[in-house]
């Protein structure tokens, strides 16, 4: 990609959106709900992160993708969401626009491979890099079609968005809430635009995913969806049933519960727990694709405190399976720097989560999670073992000028007793500034 054409494309979104800004008095008269509520937000994203590798066992003398021992880069986002309300009339219809431009701060002088940027002519961090994603919407009662790209959320499909710009796809979904408690979804998606980068590529399978052929160039030509979700016993529980399949590679079904118990005014229960079932599709271009996973959260939250354990369990011929760049936060061991997610691998999660709220300080909080795996079975490996800390401590502004805008330090640390770049220690400091335009 070159390195301007995301430019090209990001000012081509804010003429757009700035010309339905200036002509909206002209016509809201006659549009009705399609201006009256209509919302446009712009987040200015400050992005730093640095991974050093560390030499730990096999690795070798400089690991990591640069060879210099780490990877550090910063940049500065401007996401800009815009989105319409619908037209009056039996069938409403709308737009969604999301203007995205990342511009680069410091490239890291040879230390690329954060995933902030994308790399060109010898891996050198792009000066900036952007798009532009337009999905058409049509609603009738309460069942919705959304077509063209955006960032679905989905338990089988979660865009990442995770570094300086989200990970986009491109498809086709239908949302339908018309039965009380019930939604209801079906869909298909094409291709997608990673988190690092500005063009639109073809699905491929994660490359954790992939343990025979292992490359993310392994890709379907769509992925199929659909899914129920069941909400009940006063929205304290929810059910639902998912299924998936990225053509000739892999089908997965996944099953979940989430439940919220009150125990007294102060102390809360909670559990998320899930269940997939993997297996190879149409030819198998990666391999046998058997796998299942058992994934469980539980969390009590006691006054200005949290506490979490996370049990995770993978089992089959094959890794968990996901689309290559989306987020694996379905899982309940899911982390800034790993997932746990490799053939066989079992692992279990403390975490403690505290609002310091408790003590007059609304708006900070702090989080410290440790995570260990054990029997990965990945690339040779027999019994691999993985273990990870994270701490992040945030600030939200509570009021003022600079209300909404939040500051977060994430200092992280993986220790791995397989492959290259088995290890690292980490920092990452976001800021992040929101604001309505519109």
């Amino acid at each position: 990609m070159h390195k301007h054409a995301g430019k090209q494309r990001y000012t081509l979104s804010l003429l757009t959106l700035a010309t339905l800004g200036a002509g909206a008095p002209a016509f809201a008269a006659d549009t009705g709900g399609f201006v009256e509520d209509a919302k446009v937000n712009l987040n200015l994203r400050n992005f730093y992160m640095n991974r050093n590798f560390v030499d730990n066992g096999r690795s070798i003398a400089q690991p990591g993708p640069t060879k210099r021992g780490q990877a550090a880069e910063w940049a500065q986002a401007f996401i800009l969401d815009a989105k319409s309300g619908y037209t009056t009339g039996t069938v409403g219809f709308g737009v969604d626009v999301l203007g995205l431009f990342a511009l680069k701060l410091d490239g890291g002088r040879g230390t690329y491979g954060t995933q902030l940027l994308p790399t060109h002519d010898g891996n050198h961090p792009a000066d900036d890099f952007g798009r532009m994603a337009v999905a058409g919407k049509a609603k009738i009662s309460k069942t919705e079609l959304k077509v063209g790209e955006w960032m679905p959320v989905l338990p089988i499909v979660r865009a990442d968005d995770g570094r300086a710009l989200p990970q986009t796809l491109k498809g086709g979904q239908i949302t339908s809430k018309d039965i009380p408690n019930i939604t209801l979804y079906a869909g298909q998606f094409t291709s997608n635009s990673q988190r690092n980068d500005g063009s639109m590529e073809r699905l491929s399978l994660s490359n954790a995913g992939a343990t025979v052929r292992g490359s993310p160039t392994i890709s379907g030509d769509h992925y199929n969806f659909v899914g129920a979700e069941y909400t009940f016993n006063d929205k304290r529980t929810m059910v639902g049933a998912w299924y998936g399949q990225l053509e000739d590679i892999y089908h997965q079904k996944y099953f979940q519960l989430l439940h919220s118990q009150p125990i007294t005014d102060n102390i809360t229960a909670g559990a998320n727990l899930g269940y997939f079932i993997g297996d190879t599709d149409g030819s198998g271009l990666a391999g046998d694709q058997d796998n299942r996973t058992m994934s469980g959260l539980f969390s009590l939250k006691v006054g200005f405190n949290t506490f979490y354990v996370g049990l995770q369990k993978v089992m089959g011929e094959a890794n968990w399976q996901r689309i290559a760049g989306t987020s694996g936060g379905t899982l309940a061991n899911d982390s800034y720097g790993w997932s746990y997610e490799l053939k066989d691998e079992k692992s279990w999660q403390v975490r403690h989560d505290y609002n310091f709220a408790g003590l007059g300080v609304p708006g900070l909080t702090l989080m410290n999670r440790f995570i260990e795996g054990s029997n990965v079975h990945n690339s040779g490996v027999t019994d691999g073992k993985d273990r990870g800390r994270e701490t992040e401590v945030a600030y939200v502004f509570q009021s003022g000028t600079f209300k909404a805008m939040s500051l977060r330090w994430r200092n992280s640390s993986l220790r791995r007793d397989y492959g290259n770049t088995n290890s690292f220690d980490e920092n990452r400091l976001i800021i992040q500034y929101p604001f309505s335009i519109l």
